[in-house]
């Protein structure tokens, strides 16, 4: 009997270890398409304006995606994370956002604990966390300060691969995270390397941040989306929150190899109207540091009408006006590069979170 009892409290205790270790899987995604409408479109071969367009796209507000994620609670105040994300297009079922690969937005695993998260994997860097969080419309495909970022260097920042990156614990409404990519490619071990920082101070209402990003081109991680442009970022913004307003403003300067040399001063508004009714608006103006004739200005606003906690309907209207070489468009997916002159364009849509 004692030797039947001490079995039965070793197998419950293994039982009891093996409940307190399981990890918490949980699959996610985001669908989204809507209707694009603009005045103007650019001709694929001149780059002139070609007349108006009305398409179905993909992703109008939000990028859709699904993917998997895990969290294991490892003891100690010690967590062990993963994330395996994937991009798809609703209008055609193709990759999109992804790089062409099947895990290709995100793709990393984590150690956190109160000494802050050490990730390694494909992962977005601080420097578009940043623009992320200081833009005023939460950084939709269609007029956000997204379009003037994959203009300036398409994938870039967003998607890192061979990533290595450290977040530290809040301390006195401090954050700083830092990214190292290593990049390399044979004879060549500074190819494709990518830097980028990011700090975060909030203080209750006020939240101001600063980032970097300095990446070489080049280097094994090529992907059909380029996201290896070489390219020196600088952004520092602020955010003010009023209640159901949130007041938001920013610099971001692009310095692209062998291209423009763009700054983008942004700001906007977003109102929380009702529980169910958002309404948001943002404008960004950009100028060539190289030549000053090349500049543009983008502006839009849209609603959204929350159905449920998972579905919204959205509407956005937009309104760009580009100068000299500048090619400024409205949105990610059908109308990403503008012509000269003005160019106006609505998008309204559906989206379902899962």
């Amino acid at each position: 009997m004692p030797e039947k009892a001490r079995l039965l409290r070793c197998w419950a205790w293994r039982l009891a270890a093996r409940a307190q270790a399981q990890s918490n899987i949980t699959l996610y995604g985001v669908v989204d398409a809507g209707l694009l409408f603009t005045n103007k479109s650019p001709s694929v071969s001149t780059g002139a304006n070609s007349g108006r367009q009305f398409s179905l796209i993909d992703s109008g507000s939000s990028a859709s995606q699904f993917g998997i994620s895990g969290l294991e609670d490892l003891g100690g105040g010690l967590k062990a994370q993963f994330k395996l994300e994937s991009g798809f297009s609703m209008v055609n079922g193709a990759f999109n956002d992804s790089n062409g690969n099947m895990f290709g937005r995100q793709a990393w695993i984590a150690l956190s604990s109160g000494l802050g998260e050490l990730k390694a994997g494909l992962q977005f860097s601080p420097f578009f966390l940043s623009l992320y969080e200081l833009d005023p419309r939460g950084l939709p495909l269609f007029g956000s300060s997204v379009v003037n970022y994959v203009d300036n260097v398409v994938g870039t920042g967003i998607f890192n691969a061979n990533a290595l990156s450290y977040t530290s614990p809040v301390i006195a409404g401090l954050q700083g995270s830092v990214m190292f990519a290593l990049g390399g490619e044979p004879g060549d071990f500074a190819a494709g390397r990518q830097y980028s920082a990011r700090l975060k101070y909030e203080n209750g209402s006020l939240t101001v941040e600063a980032a970097i990003y300095d990446g070489n081109a080049g280097g094994t991680a090529q992907t059909p989306v380029p996201t290896t442009q070489a390219f020196l970022g600088r952004m520092l913004g602020a955010a003010y929150k009023f209640d159901k307003i949130t007041v938001k403003a920013s610099f971001t300067s692009y310095k692209v190899a062998g291209s423009f040399s763009n700054n983008v001063y942004g700001g906007g508004v977003d109102y929380l109207v009702l529980p169910d009714l958002d309404l948001n608006g943002g404008i960004w103006f950009t100028s060539d540091r190289n030549q000053s004739t090349n500049h543009s200005i983008m502006g839009a606003i849209g609603a959204q009408y929350f159905l449920s906690k998972r579905t919204t309907l959205y509407g956005q209207v937009g309104v760009v006006n580009n100068h000299g070489a500048m090619n400024t468009g409205l949105s990610i997916n059908g109308a990403l590069n503008g012509v000269t002159g003005t160019t106006v364009g609505a998008n309204v849509g559906i989206r379902h979170v899962f």
